[in-house]
């Protein structure tokens, strides 16, 4: 089959669609929509990439309190997670806005999002400007699941987490498995 060159945009794709939670000095929360969330280390410790662009509000609050909250949004929820991408928590609550439920985290002060069946509690561990974004790496340090997301051998069930992806502008949702 033949190939043809185009210009490299989100070149690798499908990604995760995130909602990641920070808080300014005062404890005020905010949560920005993010497609540029992956794994760096899976064992130990556990660290994960994440990618904010550096004009953004949640970028400046997440660089000084060098913590923040990943939590994995589910279909039911999309309609948040749009606004939660349209719009700057610098000027608006988005938890207000959103009727999203701000629970409180164990070890970092951002809160988790009840609506949410996966939450990563990460502190900063470093942060490598790249481009227009900023890589933030993050050491998880409590990962908070639903039970019933969960299989008989406490593995997440990608059936039930009822998650979804972002491809180039578009939401999708998880397909068959084909192999184990």
């Amino acid at each position: 089959m033949a190939k043809i060159q185009i210009k490299p945009k989100r070149p690798i794709y499908p990604t995760p669609a995130a909602l990641i939670t920070s808080v300014d000095e005062t404890g005020n929360p905010n949560i920005i929509t993010l497609g540029e969330v992956f794994n760096i280390s899976i064992i130990n410790p556990v660290i994960i990439g994440i990618a904010i662009r550096k004009a953004t509000y949640s970028h400046s609050l997440i660089s000084k309190t060098r913590e923040f909250v990943v939590n994995m949004p589910t279909v039911d929820i999309i309609d948040k997670v749009m606004v939660c991408g349209e719009v700057s928590g610098r000027r608006v609550d988005k938890f207000e806005k959103t009727g999203l439920t701000p629970l409180p985290a164990v070890r970092v002060s951002p809160p988790l999002i009840a609506e949410c069946s996966i939450n990563l509690e990460c502190k900063v561990l470093g942060i490598q400007e790249i481009g227009d974004h900023d890589l933030f790496l993050g050491e998880v340090l409590v990962q908070h699941v639903e039970e019933e997301i969960l299989d008989k051998n406490r593995k997440i069930n990608f059936r039930k987490l009822n998650g979804f992806a972002f491809n180039l502008g578009e939401f999708w949702t998880f397909g068959e498995r084909i192999l184990t």
